[in-house]
C-alpha cells in the first residue's frame, strides 16, 4: 500500500503522487516514513529530501518547514522545496559565491548573519540534491 506524498511551499504544490518510502532531513536527524507509519508531526531542518517509487529515486532540497504523517497521506509543508530536476546549478553555485561573500564582508545586525547563514546553507544544499541526481544520471551524451 504506497503512501499519498504531497510537498507544498507557500508558493506552489511542488509534488503530489504516491510512494513507497520518504526520508526527511528532521532538526535532530533523518526520519523514514514507510506505510503504517504512526501518526506524527515534526518540524524539518535544511536538508535533502528522498523518495523511492516504483524502486526509482527522486530527490528534492528542502529547507525548514514540518512534516505530518497521517495514515493516509504524508504531508510536507517546506519553506522552500526544490525537485533535483528542477534545480539550475549555475544559479546555485552563484547564489553560494554571494552568500560566501556576504559572510566575508561581516554584519552588524546578527539577524543579517543569520539570513546570511541560511542562503549559504540553502545553496549548499540545492548545489548537493543537483549534483547527485547528475552523477546518478551519468555525463550526456552530445549529439
Amino acid at each position: 500500500m504506497p503512501l499519498q506524498l504531497e510537498i507544498v511551499t507557500p508558493e506552489r504544490r511542488v509534488f503530489s503522487e504516491e510512494v513507497d518510502q520518504v526520508v526527511c532531513p528532521g532538526v535532530e536527524g533523518e526520519l523514514g516514513i514507510l506505510p503504517h507509519h504512526a501518526p506524527l508531526v515534526t518540524t524539518l531542518g535544511v536538508g535533502e529530501l528522498r523518495i523511492r517509487r516504483v524502486g526509482q529515486e527522486e530527490y528534492f532540497a528542502i529547507a525548514g518547514g514540518f512534516l505530518q504523517v497521517r495514515p493516509d497521506k504524508v504531508i510536507v509543508m517546506a519553506e522552500t522545496a526544490d525537485m533535483a530536476s528542477e534545480i539550475d546549478l549555475q544559479k546555485a553555485e552563484e547564489a553560494r559565491r554571494e552568500a560566501e561573500r556576504a559572510l566575508e564582508e561581516g554584519f552588524e545586525e546578527p539577524a543579517d548573519l543569520a539570513r546570511a547563514r541560511a542562503s549559504l546553507q540553502r545553496a549548499l544544499m540545492r548545489i548537493q540534491v543537483a549534483e547527485r541526481r547528475r552523477h546518478r544520471e551519468g555525463p550526456r551524451q552530445r549529439s
